[in-house]
């Protein structure tokens, strides 16, 4: 289902050491293809510097698990807790987050030397006798948080990449194409009762947490993603051009930005090329849409006389589709499931401080890696950024 390739965390008895050495090398491989300049660049706030995610996630590793679990532990520098910090307000100060390409130090190769240092005390600790079964929650919340990452560098390469006016190849094996979606049809669920949340053994996100009753009128989805085509037929009726369809907020982003086309769409010649990481190429327009924000997924749905799902509807129906290929836009704000709290401390400002202002996506995507998929997974993001895999899935 998904391109990239790295251990899953299976609920049998795990090996730390190989889980965690084969999820780090994940990272590195994932930047192998840049040039030091590539590891740089910022080109907008929502975009993060490669060379920064290479830091964060090890100063994860190094803040929460090395310093409070190993006697005499020295940090390798100790401005990095201030470099590398991202929003966590219990672990102090940290440079703001429009100024992360600002840092030409500390240097591409100092956050190499960082990594491998903080890696070879991650291993003495992981077998050691210190590695206890109290700290697997927060190891894996950690392994769990770099693949995050993981997907969040493949965004940002292809934001910076896509953005250089040569746009460049980053690789040339084929990562981000998806299979062309067959014939869509709908597949109709009765009102009744659902439950929806994380059940079971293994690992999830607290914001999953609190499975719970849903009550979900008669509704269709589509077992199929919109297509290229279909999006391109939405634009050709000048779909960005009819405030109908939009919300006022987006409709405001559309004149503001001057939008006539999903990010990464460029008409030269007459023909509709789009960036990907195989460099520019003609649009397959049977191909799952991407690159969308929430404001044209909801325009979309309200031109073909429909809507985005709930995030109730898609978790109820996901059995009966594949998903996968496209983080999907529900028509849902990302709020707490009954009963949730936040842990105490720097961990539980990990999800439930951003319970505003989203709305939630749910599936995966081809840049999610393998083994970091669920369909209780909830994702969130603001609905005007079009930059992360996002597609679109109907309902009615």
């Amino acid at each position: 289902m998904k391109a990239n390739s790295v251990i899953t965390i299976s609920n049998s008895v795990k090996d730390w050491t190989k889980i965690y050495s084969q999820i780090r090398q994940h990272s590195v491989d994932i930047c192998e293809p840049l040039e030091i300049e590539d590891y740089v660049v910022q080109p907008i706030i929502d975009v993060s510097p490669p060379k920064w995610h290479l830091g964060h996630t090890t100063w994860f590793f190094e803040t929460f698990i090395l310093i409070p679990n190993v006697p005499d532990y020295e940090v390798f520098d100790k401005q990095y807790n201030f470099v590398f910090n991202s929003y966590y307000e219990t672990v102090g100060a940290r440079v703001i987050r429009t100024d992360r390409g600002n840092l030409s130090r500390p240097s591409v190769s100092d956050i190499y030397k960082y990594r491998k240092y903080v890696d070879e005390k991650m291993q003495d600790f992981l077998q050691s006798h210190s590695m206890n079964e109290s700290i697997e929650p927060l190891l894996e919340l950690g392994l769990n948080h770099e693949q995050q990452h993981q997907e969040l560098l493949m965004t940002d390469i292809k934001y910076i990449l896509g953005h250089n006016p040569l746009f460049p190849v980053y690789k040339k094996e084929n990562i981000e194409h998806s299979e062309s979606v067959f014939p869509s049809k709908m597949i109709e669920f009765s009102e009744g009762i659902y439950e929806i949340g994380f059940e079971g053994e293994g690992f999830c996100f607290d914001n999953e947490l609190g499975r719970h009753k849903v009550y979900l009128n008669d509704f269709q989805i589509s077992d199929q993603l919109v297509t290229n085509g279909e999006y391109l037929e939405f634009m050709k009726a000048e779909g960005y051009s009819d405030f109908r369809h939009w919300h006022a907020e987006g409709w405001d982003w559309v004149k503001q930005n001057s939008m006539k086309s999903p990010l990464y769409w460029h008409l030269i010649d007459g023909e509709w090329m789009h960036y990907t990481l195989n460099g520019l190429q003609e649009i397959n327009l049977d191909q799952p849409l991407c690159h969308v924000n929430f404001f044209e997924a909801s325009a979309f749905a309200s031109w073909k006389g429909m809507r985005l799902p709930t995030e109730a509807e898609w978790e109820a129906a996901s059995h009966h589709f594949d998903w996968g290929k496209r983080w999907e836009w529900t028509n849902s704000a990302y709020l707490p499931y009954p009963g949730f709290k936040k842990e105490a401390g720097a961990v539980g400002e990990y999800n439930g401080k951003f319970m505003v202002n989203q709305t939630v996506l749910r599936g995966a995507s081809v840049a999610t890696p393998v083994g970091h998929s669920r369909n209780t997974y909830r994702n969130f993001f603001p609905t005007n950024l079009q930059w992360q895999f996002t597609g679109i899935r109907l309902a009615k």
